[in-house]
């Protein structure tokens, strides 16, 4: 049990979601927009992308780990460590967690083969490209993460937004649908937000360690309000998948779960200490959540009606 909460905590278990939903997405709007469903198919993307996804947060902290972010964060007065710690405490030895992390990425490929042999064979595309983006995130010689010129969250939006939901479809239909690409902008969006919004908590550990976040290459103002210009672009493009008809139109109430991160902007100034954004954080995490299961229930519901 001591390993399994070791493992859970490692990998970042909690932050899940924001990868399964994707998928649901993708997977839900076959069902109402071509009125079939492949369950069996469904499930292994739920499982084939969660274990790819612990797999991009722990080669994530590695690769962290091994350029020296991680250690500056700790040793940064002011800056809020959000790292799991394994490596910098020397809770598991580097072999160990390469070791697990490298099970996670043969796990998910696994998956990847199976969808495959049933979908046709550019299942593997879509997971390959999700594959390089979150191992380059942060490994040389690209590192996304480091280099602050919008590549990391072009990265995340690709990897949390269009790739699961377009890739979830074309699993159950062995097609491509434009809605598909539509329905994945808003919680593509939010979810490149809630790792933008992440930097803020070290951006000043970033800077001392090389990494060229845009928080670190804007300054705080700047950035503050491109968070803000994503959480509007998320918005106006869940508008566009009503009008385009990716959405009903009672998909709209997923709005109201964005109030409390609109509430969480209104406290901040321009310039805040390191602790002033972490409710930011918990608001992004919780306001993309409650977002995209107000969508599954939307896309059920109109499923049924």
């Amino acid at each position: 049990m001591d390993s399994f909460k070791q493992f859970i905590k490692a990998s970042r278990f909690y932050v899940i979601p924001v990868m399964l939903i994707p998928v649901a997405l993708g997977a839900l709007a076959v069902w109402v927009w071509d009125d079939t469903l492949h369950p069996w198919l469904f499930i292994i993307s739920l499982v084939g992308a969660g274990l790819a996804h612990l797999f991009s947060n722990m080669i994530n902290d590695l690769w962290d780990y091994y350029n020296g972010t991680d250690t500056a964060a700790q040793h940064t007065e002011g800056a809020i460590s959000t790292n799991s710690g394994f490596l910098t405490e020397g809770t598991w030895s580097i072999r160990s967690f390469a070791i697990i992390t490298w099970v996670l990425f043969g796990l998910a490929m696994l998956c990847g083969i199976i969808l495959a042999v049933y979908s046709g064979w550019l299942v593997l595309a879509f997971g390959a490209l999700g594959a390089l983006i979150a191992y380059f995130y942060v490994a040389p010689p690209i590192q996304f993460g480091y280099r602050g010129k919008g590549y990391s969250e072009v990265a995340i939006l690709l990897s949390f937004g269009i790739l699961p939901v377009t890739g979830a479809y074309y699993v159950q239909t062995s097609q491509y649908d434009t809605r598909a690409l539509l329905l994945s902008l808003p919680i593509g969006l939010l979810t490149t937000l809630i790792l933008f919004n992440h930097h803020f908590l070290h951006w000043r550990a970033d800077e001392q360690a090389g990494k060229k976040t845009l928080v670190v290459v804007w300054g705080e103002g700047r950035a503050l309000k491109f968070s803000k210009v994503l959480l509007l672009l998320a918005v106006l493009s869940l508008g566009l998948c009503v009008i385009l008809d990716a959405l009903p139109v009672y998909s709209l109430f997923a709005l109201l779960a964005l109030i409390p991160l609109f509430n969480v902007y209104n406290k901040l100034d321009k310039v805040n200490p390191a602790p002033a954004y972490i409710p930011l954080m918990g608001a992004s995490v919780g306001a993309t959540t409650r977002f995209g299961l107000i969508l599954i229930l939307c896309l059920i519901l109109q499923g049924i009606l």
